[in-house]
Protein backbone atom coordinates (compact mmCIF):
# COMPACT_ATOMS: atom_id res chain seq x y z
CA UNK A 1 0.00 0.00 0.00
CA UNK A 2 1.15 3.34 -0.56
CA UNK A 3 1.47 6.32 1.95
CA UNK A 4 -1.45 8.21 -0.19
CA UNK A 5 -3.46 5.55 -0.12
CA UNK A 6 -2.84 4.76 3.73
CA UNK A 7 -3.29 8.61 4.45
CA UNK A 8 -7.14 8.61 2.34
CA UNK A 9 -7.87 5.67 4.61
CA UNK A 10 -7.00 7.53 7.91
CA UNK A 11 -9.01 10.48 6.57
CA UNK A 12 -12.28 8.42 4.88
CA UNK A 13 -11.96 5.17 6.72
CA UNK A 14 -15.64 3.96 5.66
CA UNK A 15 -15.14 4.65 2.17
CA UNK A 16 -11.58 2.83 1.98
CA UNK A 17 -13.27 -0.29 3.84
CA UNK A 18 -15.72 -0.11 1.69
CA UNK A 19 -13.54 -0.08 -1.48
CA UNK A 20 -11.01 -2.42 -0.10
CA UNK A 21 -13.61 -5.23 0.88
CA UNK A 22 -16.25 -7.13 -1.91
CA UNK A 23 -19.21 -5.59 -1.95
CA UNK A 24 -20.61 -9.38 -0.81
CA UNK A 25 -18.21 -9.19 2.46
CA UNK A 26 -19.35 -6.34 3.13
CA UNK A 27 -22.85 -6.81 3.79
CA UNK A 28 -24.36 -7.65 6.89
CA UNK A 29 -25.55 -11.57 7.37
CA UNK A 30 -28.79 -11.97 6.51
CA UNK A 31 -31.02 -12.21 9.84
CA UNK A 32 -32.78 -15.18 10.34
CA UNK A 33 -36.45 -14.46 10.65
CA UNK A 34 -37.42 -15.39 14.76
CA UNK A 35 -40.45 -14.01 17.51
CA UNK A 36 -39.82 -11.92 20.29
CA UNK A 37 -40.30 -14.17 23.63
CA UNK A 38 -43.81 -12.16 23.73
CA UNK A 39 -44.84 -13.10 20.83
CA UNK A 40 -43.35 -16.69 21.53
CA UNK A 41 -45.13 -16.82 24.79
CA UNK A 42 -48.39 -16.00 23.08
CA UNK A 43 -48.40 -18.74 20.68
CA UNK A 44 -47.16 -21.44 23.40
CA UNK A 45 -49.87 -20.62 25.66
CA UNK A 46 -52.14 -20.93 22.83
CA UNK A 47 -51.13 -24.31 21.82
CA UNK A 48 -49.96 -25.76 25.17
CA UNK A 49 -53.05 -28.15 25.87
CA UNK A 50 -52.39 -29.57 22.04
CA UNK A 51 -49.12 -31.66 23.26
CA UNK A 52 -51.73 -33.84 24.03
CA UNK A 53 -52.58 -35.25 20.54
CA UNK A 54 -56.01 -36.16 21.95
CA UNK A 55 -56.76 -32.62 22.80
CA UNK A 56 -55.74 -31.55 19.43
CA UNK A 57 -58.49 -34.45 17.93
CA UNK A 58 -61.05 -33.06 20.46
CA UNK A 59 -60.68 -29.74 19.28
CA UNK A 60 -60.76 -30.54 15.34
CA UNK A 61 -57.41 -31.24 14.37
CA UNK A 62 -57.77 -34.36 11.79
CA UNK A 63 -54.41 -36.65 11.85
CA UNK A 64 -52.86 -37.03 7.83
CA UNK A 65 -51.05 -40.62 7.14
CA UNK A 66 -48.37 -38.70 5.48
CA UNK A 67 -45.42 -37.70 7.34
CA UNK A 68 -43.36 -34.89 5.04
CA UNK A 69 -39.28 -34.87 6.12
CA UNK A 70 -38.66 -31.87 7.64
CA UNK A 71 -41.82 -31.46 8.87
CA UNK A 72 -43.77 -34.50 10.45
CA UNK A 73 -47.41 -35.49 10.45
CA UNK A 74 -49.67 -32.46 9.92
CA UNK A 75 -52.73 -32.23 12.05
CA UNK A 76 -55.30 -30.28 9.81
CA UNK A 77 -58.18 -28.15 11.54
CA UNK A 78 -60.54 -27.87 8.30
CA UNK A 79 -62.48 -25.14 9.77
CA UNK A 80 -59.54 -23.27 10.49
CA UNK A 81 -57.99 -23.78 6.79
CA UNK A 82 -60.93 -22.94 4.99
CA UNK A 83 -61.57 -19.84 6.08
CA UNK A 84 -59.81 -16.41 5.28
CA UNK A 85 -58.35 -15.26 8.62
CA UNK A 86 -55.15 -16.13 10.37
CA UNK A 87 -55.56 -15.78 14.48
CA UNK A 88 -52.30 -16.45 15.92
CA UNK A 89 -54.01 -18.26 18.73
CA UNK A 90 -55.32 -20.68 16.05
CA UNK A 91 -52.61 -22.15 13.74
CA UNK A 92 -54.62 -24.07 11.15
CA UNK A 93 -51.96 -26.74 11.38
CA UNK A 94 -49.81 -28.70 14.53
CA UNK A 95 -46.94 -30.60 13.61
CA UNK A 96 -46.13 -33.70 15.34
CA UNK A 97 -43.27 -36.55 15.56
CA UNK A 98 -43.67 -39.80 16.92
CA UNK A 99 -42.78 -39.30 20.73
CA UNK A 100 -42.58 -42.00 23.60
CA UNK A 101 -44.06 -45.43 22.65
CA UNK A 102 -44.96 -43.82 19.24
CA UNK A 103 -47.53 -41.28 20.44
CA UNK A 104 -47.26 -38.24 18.53
CA UNK A 105 -45.38 -35.15 20.16
CA UNK A 106 -46.35 -31.81 19.03
CA UNK A 107 -43.20 -29.98 17.66
CA UNK A 108 -44.48 -26.73 15.69
CA UNK A 109 -47.45 -25.42 14.27
CA UNK A 110 -48.33 -23.82 11.08
CA UNK A 111 -50.37 -20.98 9.58
CA UNK A 112 -52.24 -21.76 6.01
CA UNK A 113 -53.94 -19.23 4.13
CA UNK A 114 -55.22 -20.16 0.56
CA UNK A 115 -54.44 -17.37 -2.22
CA UNK A 116 -56.82 -15.47 -3.22
CA UNK A 117 -56.88 -15.75 -6.91
CA UNK A 118 -55.20 -19.20 -7.28
CA UNK A 119 -52.02 -17.75 -9.33
CA UNK A 120 -48.22 -18.15 -8.50
CA UNK A 121 -47.19 -15.11 -10.56
CA UNK A 122 -49.41 -12.53 -7.86
CA UNK A 123 -49.20 -11.62 -4.18
CA UNK A 124 -51.30 -9.29 -3.23
CA UNK A 125 -52.47 -11.06 -0.48
CA UNK A 126 -49.89 -12.59 1.05
CA UNK A 127 -50.84 -12.51 4.94
CA UNK A 128 -48.26 -12.12 7.89
CA UNK A 129 -47.78 -13.19 11.35
CA UNK A 130 -46.28 -10.55 13.88
CA UNK A 131 -44.73 -8.45 10.38
CA UNK A 132 -43.47 -11.94 9.11
CA UNK A 133 -44.50 -12.83 5.64
CA UNK A 134 -45.30 -16.09 4.85
CA UNK A 135 -43.94 -18.38 2.25
CA UNK A 136 -45.48 -18.38 -0.98
CA UNK A 137 -47.29 -18.42 -3.09
CA UNK A 138 -46.80 -21.92 -3.65
CA UNK A 139 -48.36 -24.68 -5.35
CA UNK A 140 -50.26 -27.52 -3.17
CA UNK A 141 -48.81 -30.58 -1.80
CA UNK A 142 -49.09 -34.60 -1.45
CA UNK A 143 -52.20 -34.90 0.17
CA UNK A 144 -53.75 -38.35 1.25
CA UNK A 145 -55.31 -40.46 -1.25
CA UNK A 146 -58.99 -39.69 -1.95
CA UNK A 147 -58.34 -35.77 0.27
CA UNK A 148 -59.16 -32.96 -2.44
CA UNK A 149 -56.33 -31.56 -3.65
CA UNK A 150 -54.94 -28.38 -2.16
CA UNK A 151 -54.74 -25.19 -3.66
CA UNK A 152 -52.35 -22.57 -4.28
CA UNK A 153 -51.53 -21.56 -0.89
CA UNK A 154 -49.07 -19.65 1.48
CA UNK A 155 -48.16 -20.74 4.56
CA UNK A 156 -45.75 -19.97 7.87
CA UNK A 157 -43.84 -22.38 9.91
CA UNK A 158 -43.05 -22.08 13.90
CA UNK A 159 -41.04 -24.46 15.36
CA UNK A 160 -42.52 -23.70 18.95
CA UNK A 161 -41.42 -26.76 20.80
CA UNK A 162 -38.58 -28.33 18.52
CA UNK A 163 -35.54 -26.07 18.11
CA UNK A 164 -34.87 -25.49 14.61
CA UNK A 165 -31.06 -25.42 13.49
CA UNK A 166 -32.34 -23.92 10.09
CA UNK A 167 -34.32 -21.09 12.25
CA UNK A 168 -37.54 -20.42 14.56
CA UNK A 169 -39.76 -19.80 11.32
CA UNK A 170 -38.14 -22.07 8.37
CA UNK A 171 -40.44 -23.93 6.48
CA UNK A 172 -38.59 -27.32 7.44
CA UNK A 173 -36.58 -28.65 10.28
CA UNK A 174 -33.66 -30.91 9.58
CA UNK A 175 -34.35 -32.76 12.89
CA UNK A 176 -37.30 -34.03 11.84
CA UNK A 177 -37.00 -37.57 10.32
CA UNK A 178 -39.85 -39.17 9.17
CA UNK A 179 -39.46 -43.05 10.24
Amino acid sequence: MTQRFLLACTAAMMTCAAAAVPAHAADPAPQTPTLSAAQRKVLIDATRRFRDVDEALKAGYLATDLCVPGMGWHYVNPQLAGDAAIDPVQPEVLLYVPGRDNKPRLVGIEYFKADADGKLTTDTDRPTLFAHDFDGPMNGHEVPAGAPPMPVHYDLHVWLYLTNPAGQLASENPRVICP
